[in-house]
């Protein structure tokens, strides 16, 4: 039977973008842990520095997340030992081709990565999942959807759509909703927040950073009310 450690050392073994062509950096980089987590934080992929430091949100962008995380009331050697972090591709992608930034990972890239993200949601099976910048938030959300519109609410499966754990479907979601579950129920809030990266100029504009402030204001009344 599959568990964690028999995913984590698949993920680290696999080859499948670099054997189809894709110009990465081999070697999948998420946080280790085990099924207990509670938490699951789904960013895009790996950056430069992760690739070194062997752990998500290593630089600029996860000193930005841990400053909204902190917030939140989460410190971060706490969250990092606590909690789930992986992406949506968990290889680094290498630079963009203008130079400016990282590359995206490719449609097709996503869809050779997808099954370890699928087997990750349904082992840790988490009780809160923060979406983390456009890619992640795509998982769950429609493509066209704005991050005006979605910042700072949440979407709640109960827990009768959770028979199986890996549910993408936000028709069968609450979405927006207000917070009312208590914490003997077993559903899964999804929370999106968007990128932290210092090339991203969204959360710079005051309307968007109240947006976040929504967002951390609610990320916190969760933790509590749910003991994450």
């Amino acid at each position: 039977m599959m568990n964690l450690n028999h995913l984590h050392e698949e993920m680290r073994a696999c080859r499948r973008c670099l054997e189809a062509g894709y110009d990465i950096a081999p070697g999948a980089i998420f946080s280790p842990g085990s099924e207990n987590r509670r938490v699951m934080l789904i960013g895009q992929a790996p950056g430069v520095t992760e690739v070194d430091a062997r752990r998500p949100f290593n630089a600029g962008s996860g000193r930005r997340l841990f400053q909204w995380l902190g917030e939140a009331g989460w410190d971060e050697g706490a969250f990092r030992g606590r909690h789930y972090m992986t992406a949506v591709t968990k290889c680094y992608p290498g630079k963009s081709g203008n130079g400016k930034g990282d590359r995206v990972p490719s449609k097709a890239e996503q869809a050779l990565c997808r099954p370890f993200l699928e087997q990750e949601i349904a082992l840790v099976n988490p009780r809160l999942i923060l979406l983390v910048g456009g890619l992640a938030i795509k998982l769950f959300y429609p493509a066209a959807v704005r991050l005006e519109e979605i910042v700072g609410t949440a979407a709640y499966f109960p827990p009768e759509v959770l028979a199986h754990p890996v549910n993408f479907d936000l028709a069968q979601a609450k979405w927006p909703v207000p917070f009312t579950e208590s914490k003997e129920e077993r559903g899964r809030w999804v929370v999106p927040l968007p990128h932290p990266s210092g090339a991203s100029l969204w959360p710079n504009q005051p309307a968007n950073q109240a947006l976040i402030q929504q967002a951390i204001a609610l990320l916190r009344q969760l933790r509590l009310a749910l003991e994450l």
